[in-house]
């Protein structure tokens, strides 16, 4: 399965883009940044890949100042694959 994180340095504005997808429709989590991303202790959103365009799109319109990107994360036989999106 592969996965979608929106990670944010600040844990206040991953928070207000977490009700800010939900509140659009996007289903999304809120989960700790994974270890793997090196950017020290905050939130990610979670979501799926066929509703990465439309949370990308509304990520972008809210211009958070401590967004830091976009990882994949895909999850093969019980081993998780972790890598930064463009």
């Amino acid at each position: 399965m592969t996965e979608v994180l929106a990670v944010f340095r600040s844990r206040s504005q991953a928070i207000d883009c977490n009700a800010r997808l939900r509140m659009a429709g996007v289903p999304v989590s809120l989960i700790n940044t994974p270890s793997e991303a090196n950017i020290g202790c905050g939130l990610s959103i979670k979501f799926t890949q066929n509703v990465f365009e439309r949370a990308r799109v509304i990520i972008r319109n809210a211009n958070y100042s401590a967004f830091y990107g976009y990882f994949r994360m895909q999850t093969t036989y019980g081993r998780t694959i972790f890598g930064r999106i463009g």
